[in-house]
């Protein structure tokens, strides 16, 4: 009998690898139980990295279903599990017909939390068919609880809805109180603190009333749970290793969890950047990373990534001269084996008009050089900080694409369906039946109230809406929605429960919107995103929590152009990298904002946000300083121009490694000639326009 004979292993699947990749891969197979922080500088290849970790933690026999894998995007996750599966594939040499583990618990923070929270709900006292507000959802609840409590018609200006829940998504997630939050972040709605937390209560209790949990409740009860003894335990024991993606971007709250689920750190590794930490105004909090390693009962093992795989090193030397001035991070010094000649600028112009036409000008430049205007980027610390670039860019048919705009889940039309969707699932969900209802011809405002608490106040709310009289004039419609919204709730078949919401909103579509064809579109996309979920639970939870990007709406003419360059927020470009980059306004009041340097920790967020940019650049790299830009203070002097200085962060050390550029305009260059001397002449103009009204 011929023995059986196992295919070889591959000799190391790993040997890609740098030093300090390494280290971090194969933590914990000399027996050291400790928690592991990896310090992954800019472009040091962390997502490989942490990839590569959970390969070997499968290939040394660990289950992958006992994986917990936390990132920030569903597109990371994905990412990693790719990666971490191609990885597992050629180190056992799995035939090419055998799919790689999937990683069941990989996600991010908010979808793995609505996930367990499910499990346990009965447990917890949630209603196991609680639904996701998504933060437009959040922001109407809040107004109608700020309308009930009487708020909105105070004699005194009382916060917006968008600002009431900003102000509580902030004390939640960094875990403090009402006073303190806006003594920090909302100095301006200070007075009104016990308001507000009396509006805070009302809009718990609210949801509560209505079976449904905002983004900031997934994280809120999660971390709950783990501090009760009764359940953490039975949690924290269905994973073996817990694994921890932009670790520098976690909230208060976040790191409670984590530390619930590994309080001794065994089985726990995070991997970030102090230095990318620029989320403050998200509650993200920086001590998370910068205390990390105290704070298990033996410390963490820190390993960190130095080796750049992104930029020139002269690029690396004028970031490492920016960070290397902050007064609290983990040392490093990133370095690459790509030396170059160029060396980053810093462009001195005029004025914001002159800085469009430099930016410009470069481009097209580097263009001619052979890079693509995809590899092409602008960046700024505020959004509207692009507004004269983006007219020069038009003029000159640049074409380009701003990160921003019309999120896909914003679009009226996709609002709607999602809210059929939402209201069948949950038939306590006053804001997507009061949305809903008045999509019905004839259904109004006060008609859908008077349903909504007709459902209320019963026990089988179920029951209620298909008997309930409407308006005459409404009757007809009436019926064939409720016959719909019946079958979704007692005979649900997903995705045909979508494909009958749509067929139902159709005609409403067409009624409601000249552009019915383009808003079609995304109905479209969205089915094929159905498609790829079991059941509509998952559907609605997962999408309202990490969204498409953008609708039909947003899509314009350099989507169809042979190229296009990119304008970003530098907080849009943290994980991007292009081969080209122009930074806006790296001036004092701009980088830092001066909006932002009320203490000594908002200057150093400023300072890792300009570090961010400059990071982004593989082969050239330009900082723009006018030295007069245009500012509008409409609380103060009203519009005005100011004069600035080359940004704090740019020290004379930092300016050692730059080559340094004043493009002031030519004489006779493209534009508008300056004005000539007045003639010498004297006319009562004056009288000449008085006189016309007494002719």
């Amino acid at each position: 009998m011929s023995a059986v004979v196992s295919p070889p292993l591959v000799a190391d699947p790993f040997e890609s690898l740098n030093e300090g990749q390494r280290e971090a891969v194969v933590h914990g197979s000399d027996g050291d139980a400790r928690a592991l922080l990896v310090i992954a500088g800019a472009g040091s290849g962390k997502t490989m990295t942490l990839a590569a970790r959970v390969a070997h933690l499968i290939q040394r026999g660990a289950d992958p279903h006992r994986l917990l894998l936390l990132t920030f995007s569903r597109r990371a996750a994905g990412e990693m599990v790719h990666r971490a599966g191609r990885i597992v594939h050629q180190a056992l040499r799995l035939p090419s017909t055998t799919r790689p583990p999937s990683l069941p618990w990989a996600g991010t923070f908010h979808a793995i939390g609505a996930r367990l929270l499910r499990d346990y709900a009965e447990a917890i006292g949630l209603p196991a068919d609680f639904t996701v507000l998504d933060r437009a959802d959040a922001e109407d609840l809040m107004a109608l609880v700020r309308q009930s409590q009487g708020l909105a018609a105070t004699k005194l200006r009382f916060p917006q809805k968008a600002t009431c829940l900003a102000i509580y998504s902030r004390v939640v997630n960094s875990q403090g109180t009402v006073d303190g939050v806006l003594r920090e972040a909302f100095p301006w709605c200070l007075g009104w603190e016990a308001e507000l937390g009396q509006l805070f209560a009302a809009y718990a209790a609210a949801k509560a009333q209505q079976h449904s949990l905002d983004f900031d409740d997934l994280l809120l009860y999660w971390s709950a749970l783990m501090e009760a003894p009764e359940l953490s335990a039975h949690v924290a024991a269905r994973f073996d290793h817990v694994l921890v993606d932009e670790y520098q971007d976690t909230n208060r709250l976040q790191a409670a969890i984590l530390r619930g689920l590994r309080p001794d750190g065994r089985g726990l590794t995070v991997v970030g950047d102090d230095a990318q930490s620029i989320y403050a105004f998200r509650a993200a909090e920086v001590r998370n990373i910068l205390d990390f390693p105290q704070q298990f009962p033996q410390a963490a093992r820190v390993v960190a990534l130095e080796r750049n795989y992104r930029s020139t090193q002269p690029i690396l030397e004028a970031s490492n001269a920016v960070i290397a001035e902050a007064p609290e991070r983990y040392a490093k010094t990133l370095w690459c084996d790509r030396p170059s000649s160029a060396r980053p600028r810093i462009v001195t112009v005029p004025d914001e008009m002159a800085q469009a036409r430099q930016v410009a000008d470069r481009v097209l430049a580097w263009r001619e050089e052979g890079i693509r205007l995809k590899q092409q980027a602008v960046l700024f610390r505020t959004a509207h900080h692009s507004a004269a670039v983006e007219l020069e860019l038009t003029r000159r048919r640049i074409p380009f694409v701003k990160f921003g705009g019309l999120k896909f889940l914003e679009s009226s039309h996709v609002k709607d369906v999602l809210a059929v969707l939402r209201w069948a699932e949950n038939p306590r969900s006053r804001i997507a039946g009061f949305r809903v209802a008045q999509l019905v011809p004839g259904v109004g405002p006060a008609n859908a109230r008077k349903l909504l608490d007709a459902m209320d106040a019963s026990a089988t709310p179920g029951g209620v809406l298909p008997e309930h009289a409407m308006p005459a004039a409404a009757r007809e419609d009436w019926a064939a929605f409720a016959a719909l919204w019946s079958r979704l709730r007692e005979t649900p078949a997903w995705p045909a429960d979508l494909d009958a919401v749509n067929a139902w909103y159709l005609p409403l579509l067409q009624r409601l919107h000249e552009d019915a064809p383009a808003r079609q579109a995304d109905l479209a996309q969205l089915t094929q995103i159905a498609s790829g979920y079991a059941a509509r639970e998952r559907f609605l939870t997962e999408l309202t929590l990490d969204p498409p990007a953008a609708s039909s709406d947003e899509a314009g003419p350099p989507h169809l152009d042979e190229d296009y360059m990119i304008l970003s927020t530098i907080h849009s470009a943290k994980g991007q990298e292009w081969g080209a980059v122009q930074i806006l306004n790296v001036v004092d009041g701009c980088i830092p904002s001066e909006m932002s340097t009320g203490d000594a920790r908002q200057i150093a967020e400023e300072r890792r946000l300009l570090y961010v940019g400059m990071t982004r650049a593989k082969q050239h790299l330009e900082l723009i300083a006018p030295q007069r830009f245009f500012v509008s203070e409409q609380a103060r002097h009203g519009d005005r121009h100011v004069y600035a200085s080359l940004s704090r962060f740019i020290t004379d050390k930092a300016v050692a490694c730059f080559e340094r550029v004043s493009a002031q305009r030519p004489p006779g260059a493209e534009g508008a000639p300056g004005p000539s001397a007045v003639p010498d002449v004297k006319i009562d103009l004056a009288s000449r326009v008085r006189d016309r009204w007494t002719r």
